[in-house]
């Protein structure tokens, strides 16, 4: 009886997936999506996945190379710009850029995803400089970015969807990137209760461990070998040689 009734439950689990999938947003080729840090990792993987599914992709990258990889992996639809998420003016003229191309069906999406992880270490290792180089890309920047596109998405009555991390729950390791992310989960929950009278969605992304050139663990592992270096004696000695070495 029990074998009947757990075969049952599969059929049903796999019927609705099945169901699920097949499911589509209408009118997706006339529908504009935009998506920082589209050099490399989880934006580049987006922009090209989101292409192929028919979207209208603008893709911000950090640098004219990867913006031309970009382009050369994807089809004449999708279209690159320039964006530094840490310059107020780079922000206003990619605002005005995506404005003129979207025009009055505004943005249906917008993935903020740009980010940066190093330097980190701990945090008595740590300047001021050092967690705001981080909090300007991860969380100033993306709240930049937010603010000056928010009146397309809300024309689209479209979704912001923001790449969060697990370690926004879970602070594992000094420096500013997992207080970035405390802050980009705090910044959208509030968002989402404020967009929700317009009909935009606001949605968060918690990736776990992958590999990226962001969390290339010989970057990583460079990082802190230059952060002790500039360390006092001091804190070098209450640290031990021990500490850098494991």
């Amino acid at each position: 009886m029990w074998l009947y009734v757990a075969l049952a439950l599969t059929g049903l689990f796999l019927l609705r997936r099945w169901h699920r999938e097949r499911q589509t947003v209408p009118g997706l080729p006339e529908k504009f999506v935009l998506i920082t840090g589209c050099d490399s990792g989880f934006g580049n993987a987006l922009a090209r996945a989101l292409d192929a599914r028919g979207l209208r992709v603008l893709a911000a990258c950090l640098g004219e190379r990867g913006a031309a990889e970009l382009r050369a992996a994807a089809s004449p639809r999708l279209q690159t710009v320039l964006l530094d998420v840490t310059s107020s003016r780079s922000v206003a003229a990619a605002a005005a850029w995506v404005r003129e191309r979207v025009g009055e069906r505004g943005l249906w999406g917008l993935v903020n995803n740009a980010g940066i992880a190093v330097p980190t270490a701990p945090n008595e290792w740590l300047s001021k400089a050092d967690f705001a180089k981080v909090l300007d890309v991860n969380l100033l920047g993306l709240i930049e970015v937010t603010l000056s596109l928010l009146p397309l998405v809300r024309r689209a009555r479209g979704r912001v969807v923001n790449v969060a991390s697990v370690m926004g729950r879970l602070a594992a390791f000094g420096g500013g990137y997992c207080i970035s992310k405390f802050g980009v989960e705090a910044f959208s929950d509030s968002l989402r209760r404020e967009m929700r009278p317009f009909g935009v969605h606001v949605s968060i992304i918690e990736p776990g461990g992958f590999r990226t050139a962001m969390t290339d663990p010989a970057a990583v592992l460079a990082g802190y070998r230059r952060l002790w270096e500039r360390l006092p004696a001091e804190t070098q000695a209450a640290y031990g040689h021990h500490y850098l070495e494991s």
